[in-house]
Protein backbone atom coordinates (compact mmCIF):
# COMPACT_ATOMS: atom_id res chain seq x y z
CA UNK A 1 0.00 0.00 0.00
CA UNK A 2 3.03 2.28 0.10
CA UNK A 3 3.79 4.28 -3.05
CA UNK A 4 6.59 6.42 -1.69
CA UNK A 5 9.20 6.70 -4.43
CA UNK A 6 6.99 4.89 -6.96
CA UNK A 7 4.71 6.18 -9.69
CA UNK A 8 1.10 6.18 -8.48
CA UNK A 9 -2.21 6.53 -10.31
CA UNK A 10 -2.26 10.27 -9.65
CA UNK A 11 1.35 10.66 -10.77
CA UNK A 12 0.72 8.86 -14.09
CA UNK A 13 -2.36 10.95 -14.90
CA UNK A 14 -0.93 14.22 -13.52
CA UNK A 15 -4.16 14.61 -11.60
CA UNK A 16 -2.84 17.56 -9.64
CA UNK A 17 -2.65 19.52 -12.91
CA UNK A 18 -6.01 18.29 -14.21
CA UNK A 19 -7.96 18.83 -11.00
CA UNK A 20 -6.38 22.21 -10.28
CA UNK A 21 -7.31 23.52 -13.76
CA UNK A 22 -10.83 24.61 -12.75
CA UNK A 23 -10.76 28.25 -11.66
CA UNK A 24 -14.27 29.75 -11.50
CA UNK A 25 -14.41 33.53 -11.84
CA UNK A 26 -17.61 33.96 -9.84
CA UNK A 27 -19.34 32.56 -6.78
CA UNK A 28 -22.07 30.93 -8.92
CA UNK A 29 -22.64 27.27 -8.05
CA UNK A 30 -23.01 26.15 -11.70
CA UNK A 31 -19.84 27.73 -13.07
CA UNK A 32 -17.86 24.65 -12.07
CA UNK A 33 -20.25 22.50 -14.15
CA UNK A 34 -19.75 24.83 -17.12
CA UNK A 35 -15.96 24.70 -16.87
CA UNK A 36 -15.75 20.91 -16.46
CA UNK A 37 -18.20 20.37 -19.34
CA UNK A 38 -15.95 22.31 -21.71
CA UNK A 39 -12.63 21.05 -20.39
CA UNK A 40 -13.66 17.41 -20.70
CA UNK A 41 -15.05 18.09 -24.18
CA UNK A 42 -11.66 19.47 -25.19
CA UNK A 43 -9.98 16.32 -23.87
CA UNK A 44 -12.29 14.11 -25.94
CA UNK A 45 -11.64 16.32 -28.97
CA UNK A 46 -7.90 15.90 -28.44
CA UNK A 47 -8.40 12.14 -28.71
CA UNK A 48 -10.64 12.55 -31.77
CA UNK A 49 -7.93 14.57 -33.52
CA UNK A 50 -5.38 11.87 -32.71
CA UNK A 51 -7.65 9.18 -34.13
CA UNK A 52 -8.68 11.08 -37.28
CA UNK A 53 -5.08 11.95 -38.15
CA UNK A 54 -4.09 8.32 -37.62
CA UNK A 55 -7.04 7.14 -39.74
CA UNK A 56 -5.99 9.43 -42.60
CA UNK A 57 -2.48 7.98 -42.50
CA UNK A 58 -3.84 4.41 -42.38
CA UNK A 59 -6.10 4.99 -45.40
CA UNK A 60 -3.24 6.55 -47.36
CA UNK A 61 -1.16 3.44 -46.58
CA UNK A 62 -4.02 1.02 -47.43
CA UNK A 63 -4.21 -0.18 -43.81
CA UNK A 64 -7.97 -0.12 -43.88
CA UNK A 65 -8.74 -2.43 -40.99
CA UNK A 66 -6.79 -0.16 -38.66
CA UNK A 67 -8.57 2.87 -40.14
CA UNK A 68 -11.96 1.27 -39.53
CA UNK A 69 -11.12 0.75 -35.86
CA UNK A 70 -10.01 4.37 -35.49
CA UNK A 71 -13.10 5.76 -37.21
CA UNK A 72 -15.36 3.61 -35.04
CA UNK A 73 -13.64 5.12 -32.01
CA UNK A 74 -14.15 8.67 -33.35
CA UNK A 75 -17.88 8.02 -33.74
CA UNK A 76 -18.05 6.76 -30.16
CA UNK A 77 -16.15 9.83 -28.95
CA UNK A 78 -18.86 12.03 -30.45
CA UNK A 79 -21.50 9.82 -28.89
CA UNK A 80 -19.81 10.53 -25.55
CA UNK A 81 -19.69 14.26 -26.32
CA UNK A 82 -23.37 14.22 -27.29
CA UNK A 83 -24.32 12.66 -23.97
CA UNK A 84 -22.37 15.32 -22.09
CA UNK A 85 -24.87 17.97 -23.19
CA UNK A 86 -27.45 16.17 -21.04
CA UNK A 87 -25.45 17.13 -17.97
CA UNK A 88 -25.11 20.78 -19.03
CA UNK A 89 -28.85 20.98 -19.70
CA UNK A 90 -29.47 20.55 -15.98
CA UNK A 91 -28.38 24.20 -15.72
CA UNK A 92 -31.26 26.66 -16.07
CA UNK A 93 -31.18 30.09 -17.76
CA UNK A 94 -31.35 31.77 -14.35
CA UNK A 95 -28.32 29.81 -13.14
CA UNK A 96 -26.30 30.60 -16.28
CA UNK A 97 -26.94 34.35 -15.99
CA UNK A 98 -25.27 34.27 -12.56
CA UNK A 99 -21.84 33.90 -14.18
CA UNK A 100 -22.26 34.55 -17.92
CA UNK A 101 -20.78 38.05 -17.71
CA UNK A 102 -17.61 36.56 -16.18
CA UNK A 103 -16.95 34.73 -19.48
CA UNK A 104 -16.16 37.98 -21.28
CA UNK A 105 -15.67 37.29 -25.01
CA UNK A 106 -14.72 33.64 -24.52
CA UNK A 107 -16.82 31.19 -26.51
CA UNK A 108 -16.76 27.58 -27.71
CA UNK A 109 -16.72 29.13 -31.20
CA UNK A 110 -13.05 29.86 -30.50
CA UNK A 111 -12.10 26.22 -29.84
CA UNK A 112 -9.14 25.53 -32.12
CA UNK A 113 -9.51 21.78 -31.56
CA UNK A 114 -13.07 21.86 -32.88
CA UNK A 115 -11.77 23.78 -35.89
CA UNK A 116 -9.03 21.17 -36.34
CA UNK A 117 -11.63 18.39 -36.41
CA UNK A 118 -13.63 20.19 -39.10
CA UNK A 119 -10.50 20.84 -41.16
CA UNK A 120 -9.35 17.23 -40.77
CA UNK A 121 -12.75 15.91 -41.83
CA UNK A 122 -12.87 18.17 -44.91
CA UNK A 123 -14.84 21.32 -44.01
CA UNK A 124 -12.05 23.76 -44.78
CA UNK A 125 -13.65 27.16 -44.36
CA UNK A 126 -10.59 29.41 -44.28
CA UNK A 127 -12.58 32.29 -42.77
CA UNK A 128 -12.61 30.23 -39.58
CA UNK A 129 -8.88 30.85 -39.17
CA UNK A 130 -9.59 34.45 -38.13
CA UNK A 131 -10.60 33.73 -34.50
CA UNK A 132 -7.11 32.27 -34.03
CA UNK A 133 -5.15 35.02 -35.78
CA UNK A 134 -3.76 36.28 -32.47
CA UNK A 135 -2.17 32.87 -31.73
CA UNK A 136 0.60 32.11 -34.27
CA UNK A 137 1.32 28.71 -32.73
CA UNK A 138 -2.32 27.67 -33.26
CA UNK A 139 -2.34 29.06 -36.79
CA UNK A 140 0.74 26.95 -37.50
CA UNK A 141 -1.12 23.82 -36.36
CA UNK A 142 -4.08 24.71 -38.58
CA UNK A 143 -1.84 25.35 -41.57
CA UNK A 144 -0.17 21.98 -41.06
CA UNK A 145 -3.58 20.30 -41.30
CA UNK A 146 -4.59 22.37 -44.34
CA UNK A 147 -1.37 21.43 -46.15
CA UNK A 148 -2.43 17.78 -46.40
CA UNK A 149 -5.46 15.78 -47.53
CA UNK A 150 -8.51 15.60 -45.31
CA UNK A 151 -10.16 12.39 -44.20
CA UNK A 152 -12.57 12.55 -47.12
CA UNK A 153 -9.75 13.41 -49.53
CA UNK A 154 -7.96 10.26 -48.36
CA UNK A 155 -11.11 8.23 -49.05
CA UNK A 156 -11.41 9.69 -52.56
CA UNK A 157 -7.75 8.94 -53.26
CA UNK A 158 -8.50 5.36 -52.23
CA UNK A 159 -11.30 5.25 -54.80
CA UNK A 160 -8.77 6.25 -57.48
CA UNK A 161 -6.28 3.59 -56.36
CA UNK A 162 -9.06 1.05 -56.75
CA UNK A 163 -9.72 2.02 -60.36
CA UNK A 164 -12.59 4.49 -60.04
CA UNK A 165 -12.70 7.51 -62.33
CA UNK A 166 -13.51 10.67 -60.35
CA UNK A 167 -12.36 13.11 -63.02
CA UNK A 168 -10.27 16.14 -62.15
CA UNK A 169 -10.70 15.35 -58.47
CA UNK A 170 -8.02 12.69 -58.91
CA UNK A 171 -5.41 15.39 -59.67
CA UNK A 172 -6.40 17.67 -56.81
CA UNK A 173 -3.40 18.66 -54.69
CA UNK A 174 -4.52 22.06 -53.36
CA UNK A 175 -5.92 20.89 -50.07
CA UNK A 176 -6.59 24.24 -48.37
CA UNK A 177 -10.02 24.89 -49.84
CA UNK A 178 -13.22 22.97 -49.18
CA UNK A 179 -13.79 20.82 -52.25
CA UNK A 180 -16.89 21.17 -54.42
CA UNK A 181 -19.37 18.35 -54.84
CA UNK A 182 -18.50 16.19 -57.84
CA UNK A 183 -21.02 14.10 -59.85
CA UNK A 184 -18.25 11.66 -60.80
CA UNK A 185 -17.50 11.06 -57.12
CA UNK A 186 -21.21 10.46 -56.57
CA UNK A 187 -21.21 7.99 -59.46
CA UNK A 188 -18.23 6.13 -57.99
CA UNK A 189 -19.88 5.78 -54.59
CA UNK A 190 -23.09 4.63 -56.29
CA UNK A 191 -21.13 1.85 -57.99
CA UNK A 192 -19.66 0.85 -54.63
CA UNK A 193 -23.07 0.73 -52.97
CA UNK A 194 -24.70 -1.13 -55.85
CA UNK A 195 -22.13 -3.95 -55.61
CA UNK A 196 -20.88 -4.01 -52.00
CA UNK A 197 -19.59 -7.57 -52.23
CA UNK A 198 -17.27 -6.52 -55.07
CA UNK A 199 -16.03 -3.40 -53.25
CA UNK A 200 -16.35 -4.43 -49.63
CA UNK A 201 -13.44 -2.41 -48.21
CA UNK A 202 -14.65 0.81 -49.89
CA UNK A 203 -18.23 0.03 -48.86
CA UNK A 204 -17.19 -0.42 -45.24
CA UNK A 205 -15.09 2.74 -45.31
CA UNK A 206 -18.04 4.70 -46.68
CA UNK A 207 -20.25 3.45 -43.86
CA UNK A 208 -17.61 4.29 -41.24
CA UNK A 209 -17.49 7.85 -42.61
CA UNK A 210 -21.27 8.14 -42.54
CA UNK A 211 -21.31 6.75 -39.01
CA UNK A 212 -18.78 9.39 -37.93
CA UNK A 213 -20.78 12.21 -39.51
CA UNK A 214 -24.03 10.84 -38.08
CA UNK A 215 -22.67 11.11 -34.53
CA UNK A 216 -21.01 14.46 -35.34
CA UNK A 217 -24.37 15.85 -36.48
CA UNK A 218 -26.08 14.57 -33.35
CA UNK A 219 -23.47 16.39 -31.26
CA UNK A 220 -24.07 19.60 -33.20
CA UNK A 221 -27.86 19.23 -32.86
CA UNK A 222 -27.64 18.67 -29.11
CA UNK A 223 -25.40 21.74 -28.92
CA UNK A 224 -28.09 23.81 -30.66
CA UNK A 225 -30.91 22.61 -28.43
CA UNK A 226 -28.82 23.05 -25.28
CA UNK A 227 -27.88 26.62 -26.17
CA UNK A 228 -31.47 27.49 -27.10
CA UNK A 229 -32.73 25.99 -23.85
CA UNK A 230 -30.28 28.04 -21.77
CA UNK A 231 -29.90 31.40 -23.57
CA UNK A 232 -32.75 31.45 -26.10
CA UNK A 233 -32.05 33.75 -29.04
CA UNK A 234 -29.43 35.95 -27.34
CA UNK A 235 -26.09 36.51 -29.11
CA UNK A 236 -23.21 34.26 -28.18
CA UNK A 237 -20.56 35.48 -25.75
CA UNK A 238 -17.94 35.46 -28.51
CA UNK A 239 -20.01 37.73 -30.76
CA UNK A 240 -21.68 35.10 -32.97
CA UNK A 241 -25.38 35.28 -33.74
CA UNK A 242 -25.91 32.50 -31.23
CA UNK A 243 -28.61 29.99 -32.05
CA UNK A 244 -29.04 31.14 -35.69
CA UNK A 245 -25.31 30.58 -36.31
CA UNK A 246 -25.46 27.11 -34.75
CA UNK A 247 -28.51 26.15 -36.80
CA UNK A 248 -26.68 27.20 -39.96
CA UNK A 249 -23.84 24.85 -39.03
CA UNK A 250 -26.32 21.95 -39.00
CA UNK A 251 -26.60 22.31 -42.79
CA UNK A 252 -22.90 21.67 -43.38
CA UNK A 253 -22.18 18.19 -44.81
CA UNK A 254 -18.71 16.73 -44.36
CA UNK A 255 -19.11 13.92 -46.91
CA UNK A 256 -21.85 15.19 -49.26
CA UNK A 257 -21.72 12.50 -51.95
CA UNK A 258 -22.07 9.77 -49.33
CA UNK A 259 -25.37 11.27 -48.22
CA UNK A 260 -26.66 11.98 -51.72
CA UNK A 261 -25.88 8.47 -52.95
CA UNK A 262 -28.71 7.17 -50.77
CA UNK A 263 -31.19 9.00 -53.00
CA UNK A 264 -29.56 7.51 -56.09
CA UNK A 265 -29.91 3.87 -55.03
Amino acid sequence: MSFAGRMSYGDYLHLERVLDAQEPLSQAHDELLFIIQHQTSELWMKLAIHEIRSAIAAIEEDRLRQAFKMLTRVARIFDQLTGAWDVLRTMTPSEYTEFRDALGQSSGFQSWQYRAIEFLAGNRNLAMLRPHAHRPEILARMEEILAGPSLYDAALRLLVRNGFDIGEEAQRVQWRETRAENPMVLSAWREVYQAPDSHWALYELAEKLVDFEDYFRRWRFNHVTTVERIIGLKRGTGGTAGISYLRKMLEVELFPELWKVRTEL
